[in-house]
């Protein structure tokens, strides 16, 4: 008997030490009716990181897409082209536009001044939006790429909220394979003519049809090697465009370089950054396109695989994160017309999701670039 009476003793004294919890009151609002919350808006930037719908930095979704003519007015919109039945690699970029504004959970207007530039994008003259994704087909990339393109025309032929700024909103995509692009670009001639393309990419992606996929279909040959190719004999593009961050090999060894320039472009490869820096990088950029309308695009495999393994065509030798920022900060004065962050696929991605977080931070940067400087239309 004598240890079950200290098995009981030990059971009272242990009820009797033990901590009381005590839970949190409802909505952190106590019985006397004391907010713990010092402000509405302190309530609100906690929300706004987790909860509700996932929209690109958790601006407003607005449904662009209906036919509604009276829809909620904006500058700028976000479009998700969930898309990837163009690529000669590794599929899965059409979960990209879904991984992007996961990674930029943390960004919001509320908590948004940038340490370098002193800028807060969200808080100026823009309404910044969220269309959510376009509806695409992946069974017939012909079908998806008009129902893209659609999309765009519908988007950007709305009247702009800031209508003294601009009459045309500006559309940034998130990515989707880079064929995507094209789409972007027959929309774009429509409002602003053909324009200046700065495309960060480790390929060139001017590949003639015939050399790429052609040489198989004519359908085979509309992929994302040779989007920029068809821009050009569409029309689409001026005779000022240039690559960023060019590293991965060529098909031919000369006909390669000679269709890119036939197609209006220079090249900058990965490495000039180790000869002429940041500073010289920017400079390159800003002679080559001068005072035309620009549209920047970015492969997301610009970005060495140690910072984006998350995508389908990687090459090693590539810029950090840090730099493609730094470059991208200082493209400000350019008169960017639409934008776009392509090839992001999460399945590839880390634990740490360090591509998402780096796609996020460089659509946030595109953004920056289209507020700080608006272009009449």
């Amino acid at each position: 008997m004598l240890p079950l009476r200290i098995n009981l003793l030990f059971v009272f004294c242990t009820i009797s030490v033990a901590r009381e919890i005590t839970f949190p009151p409802v909505a952190a609002i106590p019985s006397n009716g004391q907010s713990i919350l010092s402000t509405a808006d302190d309530l609100l930037v906690e929300a706004l990181k987790f909860s509700g719908l996932s929209t690109f930095a958790n601006v407003p979704f607005v449904h662009c897409l209906s036919k509604d003519q009276d829809v909620e007015k904006y500058d700028i919109a976000i479009l998700g082209a969930p898309f990837d039945t163009a690529t000669t690699a590794r599929p899965g970029a059409r979960f990209g536009p879904h991984g992007i504004r996961d990674g930029s959970r943390r960004i919001t207007g509320l908590m948004g001044w940038n340490i370098y530039t002193d800028r807060n994008s969200f808080l100026d003259w823009a309404r910044v939006v969220d269309c959510g994704d376009a509806p695409l087909t992946f069974l017939d990339n012909t079908v998806a790429l008009k129902q893209l393109e659609h999309a765009h025309k519908t988007i950007s032929g709305r009247p702009a909220n800031a209508t003294d700024v601009s009459k045309t909103p500006r559309i940034i995509t998130l990515g989707g394979d880079h064929t995507t692009t094209l789409a972007a670009l027959r929309s774009t001639y429509d409002h602003w003519g053909a324009v200046s393309v700065i495309h960060f990419d480790s390929h060139i992606d001017t590949w003639d049809p015939k050399i790429l996929g052609g040489g198989i279909s004519q359908y085979a040959g509309v992929n994302h090697g040779t989007f920029l190719h068809l821009a050009h004999e569409e029309g689409l593009l001026l005779n000022g465009s240039i690559h960023a961050g060019i590293r991965a090999p060529l098909v031919r060894r000369k006909g390669d370089i000679r269709n890119d320039k036939r197609c209006g472009f220079e090249i900058v490869t990965a490495r000039d950054i180790d000869r002429i820096g940041i500073d010289g990088i920017v400079r390159r950029l800003k002679e080559r396109v001068g005072n035309t309308k620009v549209y920047i695009s970015v492969d997301i495999d610009v970005l060495d695989p140690a910072y984006a393994p998350a995508t389908g065509t990687a090459e090693v030798g590539g810029w950090s994160t840090r730099e493609l920022l730094s470059i991208l900060d200082g493209l400000e004065g350019m008169k960017v017309i639409g934008a776009d962050v392509v090839e992001v696929a999460p399945v590839y991605d880390n634990v740490g999701e360090t591509t998402k977080l780096a796609a996020a931070e460089v659509v946030n940067s595109l953004m920056s670039l289209m507020v700080e400087t608006p272009v009449k239309s």
